[in-house]
């Protein structure tokens, strides 16, 4: 399963930063790629995107979110992957956000990219398009101030 870790620091404060990317259907806008995101409900996204020349649809769960911390996701039908985006404050006006991606990789195209460092360079660039979204704005155009424990199951 390809694995990315990537961050990158912009220039606003922790809880603009967290607000923005709380707005999921606003991915197509900086995500190559994503056609759309629907949020079904508090915990639940449906996601269109065209990987690899093909187009996948998926279902994901939000499993945590901590406000201006944390959003841990796992896809829960279609293309397969999980990941959790992480928000750091540097000072007042700067945050870090650090993102890790796993999915599962389907036939040739795919397993190539992931070898060549294509899938790298997707998330490199979409972090540097939200870096200017939401420098750009200055503000979110959303917040979801809810919070998502992870359930520990015996």
């Amino acid at each position: 399963m390809p694995s990315i870790e990537k961050s990158v620091e912009v220039d606003v404060p922790v809880s603009t930063a967290y607000n923005q990317w709380t707005q999921f259907e606003e991915f197509p806008s900086f995500m190559h790629g994503v056609e759309s995101v629907k949020q079904l409900d508090a915990n639940h996204l449906h996601w269109v995107a065209s990987i690899g020349g093909h187009r996948e649809e998926w279902d994901a769960e939000i499993t945590e979110q901590l406000q201006n911390e944390r959003i841990a996701w796992k896809a829960t039908g279609g293309k397969g992957n999980a990941g959790v985006v992480t928000f750091h404050k540097l000072d007042d006006n700067r945050t870090k956000i650090m993102l890790q991606l796993d999915w599962e990789s389907e036939g040739m195209v795919e397993a190539l990219g992931a070898m060549i460092g294509q899938d790298d360079r997707a998330v490199k660039g979409d972090l540097e398009r939200f870096k200017e979204l939401v420098e750009k704005r200055g503000t979110a155009s959303g917040a979801w101030p809810g919070e998502v424990k992870q359930s520990v199951r015996d």
